[in-house]
C-alpha cells in the first residue's frame, strides 16, 4: 500500500516538512533506506544516515536541526520511536487484513464460523468446531473436533490444535505449536513395560495469551491444562500435562514444565529452566535462566538462580566462593604442608 507523507503525518498526529505530497510503500531502517522507504531517527547515534539516506520520507523529533542539507521529507513528532511503533502496528494489522475460506480448506459442515474469519489454504476446522469473528487461520492448520477459537485470534502456519481444547480471544499461537497432544503418562508394568494411561482431559487457554512457534502445551490426563489470561509462552517450551500457569506469567524459550505443576501470576521464568511436577510456584516468582527447580517456591516475589534452584543472595555467596575454590584449595594445602612439617619437627 501506498502512503503520503501528509497521510502519515495525520496518522500520527505530526508536522510534515519537506514534500506532503512525497509517497511511500515500505518500511526500512534509515542507514539501509532506499527509494519510496519509510524510516525514522530516534537515537543520536544514527544521526549521520540522515544526509545520506535514501528514504523518501524520516520521522525525526519534533526539535530537530539538521546540521546538512536533507534529501528526505521529514515528518517532526514529540516521539519518533513511539511513532514509528505505531505506523509498524499498522502496517502488521495491514499485513494480517485476510479474510476468507479458501477454496482449498476443509471446514466441517456443522462447524460454526463467525464474521470476517480468514481460512488458508489447506487447513482442517473439525465437527462442532467453533471458530470466533475475526479469527485468522493461515494455512495448513489443524482444528480438531468440538476445539473452540476466539474472536480476533490468530493461528500462524501449521498450528495443530488437538480435539476439545479451548483457545480465547485475542490470543496468537505461532507456527508449528502444537496444543492438545497427549501428556506423559505411563504406568509401569511387573515386566519393566509401559502402559499408556489415556489422556482425556484437554487444554484451555484463556484470553490475551501468545504462544510462540513450537511450541507444545499437553492435554490434561482429567480436567485440563490452564493457561491464563495474559501469559506469554516463548519458542520451543514445553508444558506438561494439568499444568496451570497463572496470569500475565511470561516464560523464555527452552523451558520444561511437568505435569501438575502450578506457576503463579506475574511470574518471570528464564530460557532453558527445568521445573519438576506436582509443586507450587507463587506469584511474581522471577526465576534465572537454566535454574533447575526441585521443589516449591512459597515465598511470593522470591528470586531464585541455579540447579538446584535457590535464593539469588544465596547463589551469589555461592558463586563467589566457587569463583575463587582453586585459591582456597591452594591455601588448604599450603595449611596441611605446613602442620606436616610442623608436627614432623615437633617429634624430633
Amino acid at each position: 500500500m501506498e502512503f503520503t507523507a501528509k497521510d502519515i503525518a495525520s496518522l500520527l498526529g505530526g508536522r510534515v516538512d519537506g514534500n506532503p505530497d512525497a509517497k511511500v510503500n515500505k518500511l526500512a531502517k534509515i542507514e539501509d533506506g532506499e527509494s519510496e522507504a519509510l524510516s525514522f531517527l530516534a537515537n543520536p547515534k544514527y544521526t549521520q544516515y540522515i544526509y545520506s539516506t535514501q528514504s523518501s520520507i524520516v520521522i525525526v523529533k519534533s526539535d530537530f536541526e539538521p546540521e546538512m542539507p536533507i534529501s528526505a521529507t521529514l515528518i517532526r513528532v514529540d516521539d519518533p520511536y513511539s511513532a514509528f511503533a505505531k505506523l509498524l502496528e499498522i502496517y502488521d494489522s495491514i499485513q494480517k487484513s485476510k479474510v476468507g475460506v479458501s477454496a482449498q480448506a476443509f471446514v466441517a459442515a456443522n462447524a460454526r464460523i463467525g464474521k470476517n474469519v480468514y481460512i488458508g489454504e489447506f487447513s482442517y476446522v473439525g465437527d462442532n468446531a467453533e471458530i470466533g469473528d475475526n479469527a485468522k487461520i493461515y494455512p495448513q492448520s489443524f482444528i480438531g473436533d468440538n476445539v473452540k477459537v476466539g474472536a480476533n485470534t490468530t493461528l500462524y502456519q501449521g498450528v495443530k490444535i488437538y480435539h476439545d481444547c479451548n483457545i480465547g480471544k485475542d490470543c496468537m499461537i505461532h507456527a508449528g505449536a502444537v496444543i492438545g497432544a497427549d501428556g506423559f503418562g505411563f504406568a509401569v508394568q511387573s515386566d519393566n513395560n509401559y502402559k499408556k494411561v489415556a489422556q482425556i482431559g484437554n487444554v484451555v487457554i484463556e484470553d490475551r495469551v501468545e504462544i510462540g512457534a513450537n511450541t507444545t502445551i499437553d492435554r490434561a490426563t482429567l480436567g485440563s491444562t490452564i493457561i491464563r489470561q495474559g501469559v506469554k509462552l516463548d519458542n520451543l517450551i514445553q508444558v506438561g500435562h494439568n499444568v496451570e500457569i497463572g496470569e500475565n506469567t511470561v516464560i523464555a524459550a527452552q523451558t520444561g514444565i511437568s505435569g501438575s505443576t502450578k506457576i503463579g501470576r506475574n511470574c518471570m521464568i528464564g530460557g532453558q529452566v527445568g521445573i519438576v511436577g506436582h509443586i507450587v510456584i507463587a506469584d511474581e516468582v522471577k526465576i534465572g535462566a537454566q535454574a533447575g527447580v526441585g521443589g516449591s517456591i512459597t515465598k511470593p516475589g522470591s528470586v531464585v538462580l541455579g540447579a538446584p534452584a535457590i535464593d539469588i543472595g544465596r547463589f551469589k555467596r555461592s558463586i563467589a566462593v566457587f569463583n575463587n575454590l582453586d585459591k582456597l584449595s591452594a591455601r588448604v594445602s599450603d595449611l596441611e604442608r605446613n602442620m606436616k612439617n610442623t608436627m614432623a619437627e615437633e617429634r624430633k
